[in-house]
């Protein structure tokens, strides 16, 4: 299977970039699933109904989200209505909407998503270890899906790695949101999960991690409060990774990263 998954979507700027960019990818790529991770989607904070439409037109099969998930009020009540847009799976039990959910490709064949918030830097709540432990115990691999995904949103490197490795040759890929950079260490784990640590932001990058750059640097010159953060609006660039995995198996036969536009340099995977 070739599943095709895209970091955090920050403002208009991403916003345009992934309707621009995403029939190409489709065409190119030949994707059999497509996971975006739209938190950031609404002027850099949260997401709105509208925005996970206008996500699911152009192609997405389930968006993600993280810490920034509540900010647009209205989605409180849409993420119950729509099971293809989840939230992180280790919030509170009453929390609204869904963690993890099953989808079938167009062919057929399941895609168990899962979305965790790690914790460390990051606000407190229940144990994504467990959590993710507690949804493979009832869904595993190669049984009740023939891929799954985890987008660990998570600050640290640290935690996402052993994130990785806690649950390789268990899952179809371990991808990581929240920084906003796309980092370097794509790779298949030593019993067959694609891992990169962070995929990077579609977004401005002519910016500090999305948001204008004049608030933030003043803020660290300064030490001082400012304006509320907005996000850029420059060029875009789409940035993400696809992975490929072995259909008798659903393990990873290998993960290449994406960047298309803007200012970072491209990147097509050749796999």
């Amino acid at each position: 299977m070739r599943v095709l998954f895209l970091g955090d979507i920050v403002g208009r700027s991403g916003r345009l970039a992934v309707l621009e960019h995403l029939p190409e990818l489709k065409q190119r790529l030949a994707p059999d699933f497509i996971v975006i991770n739209g938190e950031n989607a609404a002027g850099g904070f949260g997401i709105t109904e509208k925005i996970c439409n206008e996500l699911f037109d152009a192609g997405a099969d389930v968006v993600t989200t993280g810490n920034h998930a509540w900010d647009q009020r209205e989605i409180i009540e849409h993420i119950d209505r729509e099971p293809r847009l989840i939230r992180p799976l280790n919030f509170p039990s009453e929390t609204p909407g869904r963690g993890a959910g099953l989808f079938e490709t167009k062919d057929g064949r399941l895609v168990l998503v899962i979305n965790v918030m790690l914790r460390l830097f990051m606000d407190a709540l229940d144990d994504p270890f467990a959590a993710v432990e507690r949804v493979l115990e009832d869904s595993p691999l190669g049984a009740a899906a023939d891929f799954i995904l985890i987008d660990t949103h998570g600050e640290a490197t640290s935690e996402k790695m052993a994130f990785g490795h806690c649950f390789d040759g268990r899952v179809s890929a371990v991808i990581g949101t929240h920084t906003h950079v796309p980092t370097a260490d794509g790779m298949v784990l030593a019993t067959g999960t694609a891992y990169q640590t962070d995929a990077g932001m579609c977004g401005d990058y002519d910016s500090v991690i999305g948001m204008k750059k004049e608030t933030p640097v003043n803020r660290f010159v300064t030490k001082m409060p400012g304006p509320r953060l907005e996000a850029a609006e420059g060029e875009g660039t789409v940035c993400g990774a696809l992975v490929v995995s072995d259909d008798r198996t659903g393990l990873a036969l290998g993960i290449e990263p994406v960047r298309v536009g803007g200012v970072l340099s491209p990147a097509w995977p050749s796999i």
